[in-house]
């Protein structure tokens, strides 16, 4: 059994612990041999754009840090003969433009506490439209509620709807309890 008073390691020692197993499994880079083959010939000059630097290898005790952004690969290379062909490196998106600038607001004159927000011909005009609307439209008894109002309005059409499409709705339901009775009596 194990001692309950131990206490657990922190997140930095278990790092710490992993970092260290990985650099103890990595094998370590053997220096270049001294003693090289001879230099070749140099190859015909051929002019074509550089190649990107070669990535340096990292160290085994350079850990990339969870914060670190991984490096990116190298371009693909395509050779064609004597021929290097570096592919295009991918377009860089383009910074989004600048926000507009906000316009700015208009500047309104202040009414007077006297002077009316509307003039007395659009005021009366819109006085005698509500007018025509009162007359067209039944207004409910002083007293009554929305609600009443909408129930009054809905029943004839409700008990229409209800004369047309209820007796199709009812026998299709009899029908079917009809057949799951049937099916389970023959089960």
């Amino acid at each position: 059994m194990s001692d309950t008073n131990t206490p657990e390691p922190t997140m930095e020692e278990i790092l710490a612990s992993i970092r260290r197993i990985i650099s103890e499994d990595e094998p370590v880079a053997e220096p270049p041999a001294a003693a090289a083959a001879p230099e070749p010939a140099p190859a015909p000059v051929v002019h074509a754009p550089e190649p990107a630097p070669a990535p340096v290898a990292a160290e085994p005790d350079d850990v990339l840090e969870l914060t670190q952004l991984a490096p990116e690969p190298p371009p693909p290379v395509e050779t064609h003969g004597d021929i290097e062909v570096h592919a295009a490196p991918p377009p860089v998106a383009a910074a989004p433009p600048p926000a507009p600038a906000p316009a700015p607001a208009p500047v309104l004159a202040p009414l007077a506490e006297d002077e009316p927000l509307m003039s007395h011909t659009t005021a009366s005009s819109a006085a005698s439209s509500f007018g025509q609307l009162a007359q067209t439209v039944s207004m409910p008894k002083s007293g009554q509620l929305l609600e009443d109002v909408v129930r009054e309005l809905l029943r004839p059409l409700l008990k229409d709807w209800l004369d047309h499409n209820l007796p199709a709705i009812v026998q299709a339901k009899v029908e079917e309890e009809v057949e799951r009775i049937a099916r389970r009596r023959m089960s």
